[in-house]
């Protein structure tokens, strides 16, 4: 019996703003970006969907997922996990990249440099929001 390998073709909701995200992730977390272009992508393609299946409609034949990428435990803390967002339609072997979370540090990254404050990515928007969450996690954890 031959064991039929089925790939995966990729397809974007917007690709514009998902390559920014992307290459955001690229210059603020390497090794998020180094996972997803070198195991994450290929096991996805190659049919082995990575992360949490958050929904699944059996009659269309399509899954959607969740995949955390390796974050540092306070960047995650401060702005959440990075995630990475696809649906998968099974019939048709495509898998559509909706998108990587949070967003709003992801887009503000790629529009201007941001600061780091004590080791973690600081919005210019919101910077005293962002240190002040460090600061308090950094004093929890001293205790």
């Amino acid at each position: 019996m031959e064991n039929k390998r089925v790939n995966y073709h990729f397809e974007y909701v917007n690709e514009n703003e998902f390559r920014k995200r992307e290459r955001s992730v690229r210059k603020y977390n390497m090794l998020a970006y180094k996972k997803l272009q070198f195991e994450y992508y290929p096991s996805i393609r190659e049919g082995k969907f990575l992360g949490k299946m958050v929904k699944e409609s059996k009659k269309d034949n399509i899954q959607e997922y969740e995949l955390k990428l390796p974050t540092d435990t306070l960047f995650s803390k401060v702005h959440g996990d990075i995630l990475l967002h696809y649906t998968v339609y099974l019939d048709k072997n495509i898998v559509l990249l909706v998108n990587i979370t949070p967003e709003d540090i992801l887009d503000e990254g790629h529009r201007s440099e941001l600061g780091t404050y004590k080791g973690v990515m600081i919005s210019n928007t919101n910077a005293d929001k962002d240190m002040f969450k460090v600061n308090l996690l950094n004093a929890l954890n001293q205790k």
